[in-house]
């Protein structure tokens, strides 16, 4: 259970110095880290990691289709 949460404080961290980049991190580390330490030993940090990056695609397309909609209503 520790390395779960040197693993989220780390990317607390780093979302802190890189907020823009950061954005649905989070709360996808959270979920990733959760969900890996329930499936196996030593599977928090991947899933932190693969919830990080699933968490920033989602919030990089779902501001992509913001803009998008933006624009068409100009």
């Amino acid at each position: 259970m520790s390395r779960i949460a040197l693993t989220l404080a780390a990317i607390a961290m780093t979302a802190g110095a890189t907020p823009a980049l950061a954005k649905g991190c989070l709360k996808g580390a959270a979920i990733g880290g959760v969900a890996g330490h329930y499936v196996g030993k030593g599977h928090a940090v991947a899933g932190a990691v693969a919830g990080c990056w699933y968490g920033h695609h989602r919030a990089a397309k779902a501001a992509k289709a913001q803009r998008a909609q933006a624009r068409a209503h100009r």
